[in-house]
């Protein structure tokens, strides 16, 4: 049966395209290959030259290929690369190639870092059952002495669980994080699940390397249901400030908040009927606390002309109810303290697409598009009665192209967009074959001045900023996405978007350009609109791709801040894999500060042998 036996010349396959030889082996009661000369790899030979050593290989003067434990032992052992011997071992050990989880030490790896010195990591992966497992990893650094960070895997049957943590010192003082998330699914409508993501200071989260870098950490627990055309969701979230910019204390609790959506099949009348709503109590011990409770209806009506025109009525109401203390401190700054009040907001929207098709053959498809939409409801601008409603989600506002035909232009419903107004718009297409060009410009305007809106949004006034959207593709190998907003006035820029991308696999280049007259996430700090707030953001970033043979890869990227006229952050990376063998190239620097310092470099190389392990070498 081949149980027992004496080999000479032994050469094996293995899983993963692993290769055992060796010069002589003996076998025993089929479990246990001893063998002498051995050498393992998993790269293919050359088929030129098949003596030509391997990329890499493992020589080793006696090994033990375990079949019971799946293990390969080597004693003596010798890694070769290119055929140039590079390290020596008395002994290692790897798990055979066909199995896919085993406990054991991976390859450590080490570096060096400003705020670590140099360092070593010795990470010992722990395969607990078939549901779960485990990564330890203990960090010893010249300036910190230790750091442990664990994470944890486990499947259950109805969901996930993965917990990441860390403990250790850090410039001196006692860190930790930890990062755990929970989804599990009750039945097939009912699903639930958690995330908690907190960390004792940012600098920790940075100077470790964790995933998680972030001003601000989110935690929530949830439940949600799904069902044919409807959505429900309860839950309750928790933000953690780490920057000195970020006051604790100003920071909201989420205690809970409900949404439900819905959304109907078409009725006896031809249209479609839908109804949400979102309630929330949210607490902050320096700010505003709002507890509200809202609901919007909608009925939708499309119909079609005579001469291909399409139409659509929009009946909407929207109605909400709010208890509201310190309305004078963040993020509302408005002369009332406290406030109870309610609103009901209906309205009614028509609107119009008449699209004149052309085929013109060789010359493509062109469409004529003119759009035009009328919207009536009451006003809602200004006034201490707006003031008495808090402001929790319509804070980030943005007027565009992708919003010109919507009946409220704010994110939320705590700010509404009223009284009579038209929307107009013309949307050109020309498309031939896969190439293509699409275009939309378009205008607002209203009966009556709308103070709701911040000055300099584009509408804060009659007549609206125009904005425009352009999309051209004339070939595979190019396209280009622009957006503007021009002043009504003037038509200087006040908002322009611009995406591009050039090439093929070979080689693609991407550019951004981004312009905003001011900066709307400077409103809500201070009482009285800032000078910040006029501060213009230009910014421009070029990004590559490379791939000009199959087993090599390059991507880089570069941001610009065009008002300074410095670098923001600059970034490389180079990647070669082939069947055995991976070897990653990282550079990257950001010269803008962060949490008091002053900009950050990041250098790794990482090498993978495949079935084997990696090891690396990380520069922070």
């Amino acid at each position: 049966g081949l149980r027992d036996g004496v080999l000479r010349g032994m050469r094996a396959i293995l899983a993963e395209n692993g290769r055992l030889v060796a010069n002589g082996a003996r076998r025993t009661d089929g479990k246990i290959n001893e063998l002498s000369r051995a050498i393992y790899t998993t790269c293919n030979l050359c088929e030129a030259d098949p003596t030509k050593p391997a990329l890499w290989q493992i020589r080793a003067r006696a090994a033990v290929q375990d079949g019971e434990n799946k293990k390969i032992e080597y004693r003596d052992a010798v890694v070769d690369f290119m055929g140039v011997p590079v390290a020596y071992f008395p002994y290692i050990w790897h798990t055979d190639p066909s199995v896919r989880r085993a406990s054991g030490f991976l390859v450590p790896d080490f570096g060096s870092s400003k705020h670590l010195g140099g360092f070593l990591r010795a990470p010992y992966f722990w395969a607990i059952d078939e549901q779960s497992d485990a990564t330890i990893t203990p960090t010893l650094s010249t300036q910190n002495f230790l750091n442990v960070s664990t994470e944890y895997r486990r499947r259950f049957n109805d969901g996930t669980l993965t917990v990441n943590g860390g403990v250790g010192i850090d410039r001196k003082e006692p860190q930790a994080a930890v990062f755990a998330t929970g989804r599990f699914a009750y039945d097939d409508t009912w699903r639930y699940g958690f995330e908690i993501n907190r960390a004792s200071s940012a600098k920790y989260l940075r100077d470790y390397s964790f995933g998680q870098r972030a001003d601000v950490l989110t935690s929530r627990a949830y439940v949600e249901g799904f069902g044919t055309g409807a959505y429900t969701r309860l839950d309750s979230i928790a933000y953690q400030g780490l920057v000195d910019s970020i006051k604790q204390s100003r920071l909201p609790y989420v205690l809970p908040r409900y949404q439900y959506s819905f959304f109907g099949e078409p009725d006896a009348l031809g249209g479609r009927l839908s109804f949400d709503t979102q309630n929330f109590n949210v607490i902050r011990q320096i700010g505003t606390n709002t507890q509200r409770a809202a609901a919007t209806l909608n009925w939708q009506r499309p119909f079609a002309g005579a001469f291909g025109e399409v139409y659509g009525l929009t009946l909407q109401n929207v109605a909400a109810g709010y208890t509201a203390t310190s309305l004078n401190q963040n993020p509302n700054y408005v002369p009332v303290s406290n406030s109870e009040t309610a609103r009901d907001h209906p309205q009614v929207a028509i609107d119009v697409r008449w699209p004149l098709v052309r085929d013109g053959g060789r010359m493509g498809t062109q469409v004529i598009e003119p759009i035009a939409q009328f919207v009536a409801g009451p006003r809602t601008g200004g006034g201490q009665r707006v003031q008495r409603v808090p402001n929790e989600d319509s804070l980030d506002f943005e007027f565009t192209d992708q919003n010109l035909f919507s009946l409220n232009r704010f994110p939320g419903i705590d700010r509404l967009e009223g009284g009579v107004r038209a929307n107009v718009g013309l949307h050109l297409n020309w498309t031939v074959g896969t190439t293509f060009i699409d275009g939309l410009v378009g205008e607002s305007f209203r009966s009556h001045r709308d103070s709701t809106f911040p000055v300099g949004s584009g509408l804060d006034k009659r007549a609206s900023d125009i904005v425009t959207r352009a999309t051209v593709s004339p070939a595979p190998w190019l396209d280009v996405t622009a957006r503007t907003r021009l002043d009504h006035t003037t038509r200087r820029v006040q908002f322009a978007d611009t995406v591009a991308s050039a090439g093929a696999t070979p080689l693609r280049i991407g550019v951004g350009y981004i312009y905003s007259a001011t900066n709307p996430y400077a409103l809500y700090d201070t009482p009285t609109t800032p000078a910040s707030y006029f501060v213009h953001r230009n910014e421009i970033t070029l990004n590559a791709s490379s791939q000009l043979f199959s087993n090599y890869k390059a991507t880089g990227y570069v941001r610009r801040d065009l008002n300074t006229s410095k670098l923001t952050a600059v970034g490389l990376r180079g990647t070669y894999e082939d069947e055995c063998f991976i070897v990653d190239l990282n550079f990257s620097r950001r010269y803008t500060s962060l949490n008091g310092d002053s900009g950050a470099s990041l250098f790794l190389i990482q090498l993978t042998f495949k079935t084997v392990g990696q090891v690396g070498y990380n520069a922070l």
